[in-house]
């Protein structure tokens, strides 16, 4: 089975985008997932997002389904949902602003800057939840959040330390039912964070933008730092501003960029007689 996909990055963050118009019903679309994301076998990716376009003069855009590498289902990426603006926004060049619903629900993006196959997009994560700003996990400080998916931040002074092996048991910790996200913080200054990132059903990931929310709320909350907050990741910096802080997180908006990187056919199980590598 021929399976059309796009590839996105957003700060090395990689997406498989495929239209859900292209697919047949009743597919395992959890086994697509871990084949198509497959680093050695399949193209590789931390996840695989189905966009299905809205109608023209709908409320909204287009809606996205994202599964992870291990076939799960997630609510919300950041840095993914970037990327299936930056798809649709190939459809109307001439607008900025776009309404993208996903599992979390609706989320606004404008396009801020537009540099060759990339766009820097403005992301309304709309309002945050501090679940426990005091919590001890796997023995540690740490906040556990609601961005829309579940996040577990925890402050460190260093990353010396195996904090890949904390991710791996905390993103599987009794108190998640559901899993979650996990980050690791540390202040810079009063503006800015460095932070490493475990994601639910992906692993190590070279930024996240739900995570560095979900960091940046952290850390303000636990008074280290003061909105906006650059967030300092290993594919370099994610930007956060806040209109709201006290007596809740809202207004939160998160900018960071989304890049084109290929298209073309993954193909699926069995290759057909009629189907061609190239045409």
């Amino acid at each position: 089975m021929i399976i059309p996909f796009h590839k996105l990055h957003g700060a090395k963050n990689d997406f498989l985008l495929t239209a859900m118009a292209d697919l047949p019903q009743g597919l395992d679309l959890p086994a697509i997932a871990i084949a198509i994301c497959n680093r050695y076998t399949g193209i590789g990716a931390d996840g695989w997002m189905l966009v299905e376009m809205a109608p023209l003069g709908s409320a909204i855009d287009a809606t996205i389904r994202l599964l992870n590498s291990d076939g799960s289902e997630a609510e919300l990426s950041g840095n993914g949902t970037r990327c299936a603006a930056a798809v649709v926004a190939e459809h109307w060049p001439q607008r900025d602003e776009f309404q993208i619903l996903t599992g979390a629900g609706l989320k606004k993006l404008r396009v801020v800057e537009r540099r060759g196959l990339e766009k820097v997009f403005e992301m309304d994560m709309g309002e945050i939840q501090v679940v426990e700003s005091h919590a001890v996990v796997q023995g540690r400080e740490a906040v556990i959040l609601d961005v829309g998916n579940p996040q577990c931040a925890f402050p460190v002074a260093d990353f010396d330390f195996d904090w890949r092996a904390v991710g791996r048991a905390t993103e599987g910790d009794s108190r998640f039912p559901n899993r979650t996200n996990v980050s690791f913080v540390r202040r810079v200054d009063a503006h800015t964070i460095d932070v490493r990132f475990w994601e639910r059903g992906a692993g190590e990931t070279n930024s996240s933008g739900t995570g560095s929310t979900g960091a940046a709320t952290a850390a303000i909350a636990l008074g280290l730092v003061s909105s906006p907050v650059t967030v300092e990741t290993p594919a370099g910096p994610l930007h956060i501003r806040f209109e709201h802080t006290s007596p809740a997180f809202r207004g939160v908006f998160l900018t960071g960029p989304a890049e084109f990187v290929a298209e073309g056919i993954y193909h699926y199980g069995k290759i057909a007689e009629n189907e061609q590598f190239s045409e």
